[in-house]
């Protein structure tokens, strides 16, 4: 139903010029954050698959677009896929800002909590009432994770399983003084009570790339706060390109300083 859909363009990821009249319609407790950018066919058959599992009863579907130009944000068809919310991103920026405007939307709205998750349709979006079962368990950090009992990791890439389970996930988990094991993965859940605590304030413009996640990884539990790990699949395809939007120079180099900006508290308020 249009009542149940609405088309933010934001000039910023805090600021928002409302591109509809209708007001918007808050329909459960929590948000799937789901940023993209020209994902295609990818992100609508994760959509299908969300919405043949009832997602949409369990949380509202929100998009964070950064700005996508090759068609697949078309209203009518997120609608009839059950999406709540349509964010377009007008600004710089690209991960970061895209979650920073989700996670502003989801604290005016009053949100008990947030699920984040890709649009490439790489991950079980079908466990996502599992992570809000864990929220509704009073955890503030749920990290899903294809490496722990119960978790599949498909067709995973040798050089991405050894540079997640050789570096990214020591370090971060030296960082956090918890034990992750799937640290790259954006499959997670945050309580509203973590985002919005003095000590953590996600909506600083430091986060631009991918700084959020990292810092998001560690500060819950650094904070005391109860954090988890749930296993989910991350499936990625049997050929052809990989769906991601790291490079494997430049992007690689820089989650490696950003990871190290992290262990150091550059991230910190």
């Amino acid at each position: 139903m249009l009542t149940d859909f609405c088309l933010l363009l934001s000039d910023g990821p805090i600021r928002r010029q409302e591109g509809s009249d209708e007001k918007p319609v808050k329909c459960r407790d929590y948000a799937v954050l789901i940023p993209v950018i020209n994902e295609g066919e990818r992100i609508h058959n994760e959509l299908k698959r969300a919405k043949d599992n009832n997602i949409s009863s369990y949380a509202d579907i929100i998009i964070c677009d950064g700005g996508s130009n090759d068609g697949s944000m078309d209203a009518s068809k997120l609608i009839d896929q059950g999406v709540n919310s349509l964010l377009v991103k007008l600004s710089e920026g690209r991960q970061g800002a895209q979650l920073r405007m989700g996670m502003w939307w989801a604290h005016e709205r009053g949100y008990k909590g947030i699920v984040t998750i890709d649009g490439n349709d790489k991950d079980s979006i079908e466990d996502i009432p599992r992570f809000i079962d864990k929220l509704d368990r009073g955890y503030d950090f749920v990290q899903g994770s294809r490496f722990v009992k119960g978790g599949r990791a498909i067709n995973t890439p040798m050089i991405r399983y050894i540079s997640v389970r050789l570096i990214h996930a020591p370090i971060i988990s030296v960082t956090a003084h918890y034990k992750f094991t799937d640290t790259t993965n954006a499959y997670r859940a945050y309580s509203m009570r973590y985002l919005t605590d003095e000590r953590v304030k996600p909506l600083r413009e430091i986060f631009v790339t991918y700084e959020l996640l990292a810092y998001l990884s560690v500060r819950a539990s650094q904070l005391g706060m109860k954090v988890c790990e749930i296993p989910v699949t991350r499936a990625y395809p049997n050929k052809g390109k990989i769906p991601t939007k790291i490079s494997f120079f430049k992007g690689n180099s820089e989650l490696m300083g950003i990871l190290f900006k992290n262990l150091f508290g550059v991230y910190n308020p």
